[in-house]
């Protein structure tokens, strides 16, 4: 049996595309449950009845998707291969009372978001987009994908020491301006109701935040990167969905022999620690695969078979090894971009891959003629962690963190190499496949 389509830079391209479509979750999983229509893939209700059919069925929860494809022959007991990821990215989120101002400027009341580069949003053009809910309970995405906001920097005549280093008061001096004039109750709303075409009165609730507008953009002599923002982590949402969709279609045109049933599982809140009901801590991933054990005939035997042979990657950015502050990098581990993806890799379980995961993300690299690298952090630096050890511990699968090794992680703008996207999507297609 042939092998589905490689990807190659055109996945790239695609994904600055991805990126652009998606300045926050909600927007994000909105792109991925698109593309899975595109792919036969069917929405079904968490209040529904399920049905054990064969085929592609995805899960929305606010700024979560978990998606999966049944092959043909598969029983209650097969196993799952999981791709893990995120949909968070660190960043300004609009607070309950929006509008505010000082001196005579109008400006909006934000929160800091995750562990974000504050100086990265300073003095640049930002957008502001989200979730608005509305009286009957029913949401509209609203994107102002242009300039309106802007965090301004305090002049260097104003600020004599700032390049000896600068510090910013998370409350004082990160709030942006959006106009001139007195602060009104209301008026961000307004705008924002305007935008969407609804009334103001209809909106209950709303969750907001600003994203940069400078678009993605290749970089280099040789255009062998890319800086974009939200790589950390919508690259691997993106590589993950065109993994799945693409073994999806392999196994039609095949049969119907996959081994496992693929999934992805795309978390919100991840940069604050997961503990939602969108996030990795949440029972979403577990009650989505025992429901679909159970649709198929399943018993709880059957859940305890199919979680044993189950095994996760994690697929979360990485840090690539920075040329101008090389001694913050472990010597014997500097992964470079367009080296093929990372195994990440730390013994108290800020990762969760062991020697076992090891063997099968190598295997799955082999497969797919793809190179790969490890990381690992210095030992004099705290290590930072992912979904991996929350998937693992939670649902007691083995489960192996991997990834792209980017520069300037939780920055407004990020950088990757523009091969590293096709070169993770090509090792999900593998890894999915078995």
């Amino acid at each position: 049996m042939s092998n589905p389509s490689r990807f190659d830079r055109g996945h790239t391209d695609d994904l600055v595309s991805f990126l652009t479509a998606s300045p926050t979750p909600y927007h994000a999983v909105a792109s991925t449950a698109e593309r899975l229509e595109k792919a036969g893939f069917r929405q079904v209700a968490e209040t529904d009845a399920w049905d054990g059919d064969s085929g592609g069925k995805y899960v929305l929860r606010g700024g979560a998707i978990i998606a999966w494809y049944v092959p043909e022959h598969a029983d209650a007991a097969t196993p799952f291969r999981i791709v893990g990821a995120h949909t968070d990215s660190p960043n300004l989120r609009v607070k309950p009372v929006p509008d505010t101002g000082a001196a005579g400027w109008r400006q909006v009341a934000v929160e800091i978001y995750g562990g974000a580069l504050l100086n990265t949003w300073l003095d640049r053009d930002l957008g502001l987009a989200g979730r608005l809910t509305l009286r009957d309970g029913s949401t509209r995405l609203v994107n102002v994908d242009r300039p309106l906001l802007r965090v301004p920097q305090l002049a260097i005549h104003l600020d004599r020491q700032v390049n000896d280093g600068l510090k910013l008061d998370r409350q004082r001096h990160m709030t942006p301006v959006w106009g001139l004039g007195e602060p009104r109750e209301g008026d961000l709303i307004d705008f924002l109701a305007d935008e969407a075409g609804l009334r103001a009165s209809d909106i209950a609730g709303w969750d907001l935040m600003v994203h940069s507008v400078e678009p993605p953009a290749y970089l280099g002599r040789d255009r062998e990167l890319l800086a974009a923002p939200r790589l950390d982590n919508l690259l691997s949402v993106h590589a993950a969905t065109a993994a799945l969709t693409a073994v999806a279609q392999w196994d039609r045109e095949n049969g119907g022999e996959l081994p496992y049933v693929p999934v992805l599982a795309a978390f919100d809140h991840e940069e604050n620690g997961s503990q939602s009901d969108t996030g990795a801590e949440s029972p979403l991933l577990g009650t989505v695969l025992e429901r679909s054990v159970l649709a198929r005939g399943g018993t709880f035997e059957d859940r305890a078979r199919a979680y044993a042979g189950t095994i996760c990657l994690s697929s979360d950015t990485g840090h690539a090894v920075h040329p101008n502050y090389t001694e913050r990098h472990e010597p014997g581990h500097q992964p470079l971009p367009n080296g093929g993806p990372i195994l990440k890799v730390n013994v108290n379980q800020r990762y969760a891959t062991d020697g076992t995961g090891r063997a099968v993300f190598a295997a799955a690299c082999e497969r797919a003629e793809v190179p790969w690298q490890s990381f690992v952090s210095n030992n004099a630096i705290p290590c930072g962690t992912t979904i991996g050890p929350i998937t693992a511990a939670r649902h007691g699968i083995t489960t192996v963190d991997i990834g792209v090794a980017v520069l300037s992680m939780h920055s407004a703008r990020e950088l990757c190499g523009a091969d590293d996207p096709h070169l993770l999507a090509n090792t999900l297609v593998s890894f999915l496949r078995g």
